[in-house]
């Protein structure tokens, strides 16, 4: 197998200079960019595995960045990590919003950064955890043992079949629709109760513990402070 490709964004050479020095010494294949044109640029040349994005750089910052990374249907498969010096929740909600699929905080130790990098790279088999079946327009989703009849609404966990509420049904194919990515409170709201409707602050974890006391409570992470996210195993 080919070395995983990740690309480094940030304005400050040291810390590329650091990134890349151990990166490489762990079997990496690194490139490396000090804005986010440049890293836009070669993002489509090599289309990297991963990108670790810092989020405070001048003209164009990391938010604006992996937006438009996100707009390019080459990087699709492509995982984007935001570093930051901040830890404030908004600014995580934030980066998540931009399509960000992890965010590492500054100063970064590298034993944690290779350890965070390795599983966003098993994140990048999760096809193979997951299949669908369908003969018209998509109706069966299997992942795990979890098989979903979207026709039918049905749910099927091992050998039990569960008939679930409308509400815990869609929110459970929207979790599984991209397995691994954390989706926040107010997408799920969105897409799943539509944003002209008005529901409590709990609506969401109620849903969720109901689901998990069906399905399972390994299936569903919580993401503190953000959304959830559906695991693949």
């Amino acid at each position: 197998m080919n070395k995983p490709k990740i690309l480094i964004v940030d304005d400050e050479p040291d810390i590329i200079e650091f990134l890349s020095y151990n990166l490489e010494n762990n079997n990496f294949d690194v490139y490396s960019a000090t804005d986010g044109n440049k890293a836009i640029k070669i993002a489509k040349e090599v289309i990297p595995h991963i990108i670790l994005l810092d989020i405070m750089m001048p003209a164009m910052d990391g938010i604006e960045t992996c937006q438009e990374l996100r707009k390019l249907p080459q990087l699709k498969k492509t995982l984007i990590a935001l570093l930051t010096a901040r830890g404030e929740d908004y600014s995580q909600i934030a980066g998540f919003d931009a399509g960000a699929d992890d965010y590492i905080t500054k100063p970064i130790k590298i034993k944690v950064l290779i350890s965070r990098i390795n599983a966003l790279l098993k994140r990048l088999n999760l096809n193979d955890n997951m299949s669908i079946v369908s003969e018209d327009n998509n109706t069966l989703i299997a992942i795990n043992n979890i098989v979903i009849d979207k026709e039918n609404y049905m749910v099927k966990v091992g050998k039990d079949e569960l008939s679930l509420p409308k509400k815990e049904f869609e929110l459970l194919l929207l979790l599984v629709s991209k397995p691994g990515k954390v989706f926040t409170r107010e997408e799920i709201f969105n897409k799943v109760w539509g944003s002209d409707i008005i529901v409590g602050d709990r609506t969401i974890d109620v849903h969720i513990r109901k689901l998990r006391e069906k399905i399972g409570d390994e299936y569903i992470k919580t993401i503190k402070g953000v959304g959830y996210k559906f695991i693949v195993f």
